[in-house]
């Protein structure tokens, strides 16, 4: 199976509960959303560049960087043909763990995997998305205690929203629940207030660490 990757390179995980730890990122081109606020837009252009790559190929450089971490990314890399047969073979080698960067609109329940599973990172989609209407709620089941659920806030009323959703689907008994900003939408205080007068107990607050360590527009990090 041939996959389309945009971009393969080593840098730390910029959120997430592996932040600020080294990884291995492969990024697939496409995605079957369009948020206001994403910053990878350009990797699921019709025309992007990619280098086609099998599951072999992928695995290989995987080895090869020497990284324990690996993040699966895109685009949304669970729309990409054959991405079980990645997994299966990524779980085969009990030396490095795998993180899925996935946007919440696709059934996650086809992609868990007995033995050495890896972990999901659902971006669940607020009204400031435009996109929240494609979020599979379902999803939420099949998340546990080494997965996460990832809220990216432009504002108050994404704020709110976000807190009816983990106290309806009692997500912090179940899974890490994660606040970010979108960048440079809203201000971090504002978030941070926001959890201590709503006592957002077992919640973490993240800022994309990468976009303070290099120009949040550089590819590559």
């Amino acid at each position: 199976m041939n996959f389309k990757v945009v971009e393969k390179f080593i840098s730390i995980n910029g959120e997430g509960r592996l932040s600020g730890k080294l990884a291995t990122f492969i990024r697939f081109a496409g995605c079957n959303l369009n948020c206001d606020y994403c910053d990878t837009k350009w990797a699921n252009k019709q025309e992007v560049k990619y280098e086609l790559m099998t599951e072999y190929n992928i695995y290989s450089y995987i080895k090869e960087t020497g990284i324990k971490n690996v993040t699966l990314t895109g685009g949304e890399p669970l729309l990409q043909k054959g991405i079980f047969d990645l997994l299966k073979i990524l779980s085969t080698d009990n030396n490095i763990y795998v993180e899925i960067e996935t946007n919440g609109s696709i059934d996650l329940s086809k992609f868990l995997i007995d033995k050495n599973p890896p972990s999901f990172t659902m971006d669940y989609k607020l009204q400031g998305s435009g996109m929240e209407n494609f979020m599979l709620t379902s999803n939420f089941n099949y998340l546990g205690k080494n997965d996460v659920v990832k809220f990216v806030v432009s504002s108050l009323n994404d704020l709110e929203r976000a807190k009816e959703i983990i106290y309806k689907y009692k997500l912090i008994e179940k899974t890490n629940v994660y606040l970010s900003p979108v960048f440079g939408k809203i201000s971090p205080e504002i978030i941070v207030e926001f959890m201590k007068t709503n006592r957002l107990n077992d919640i973490t607050f993240q800022i994309q660490i990468h976009k303070v360590i290099w120009n949040p527009n550089k590819r590559g990090v």
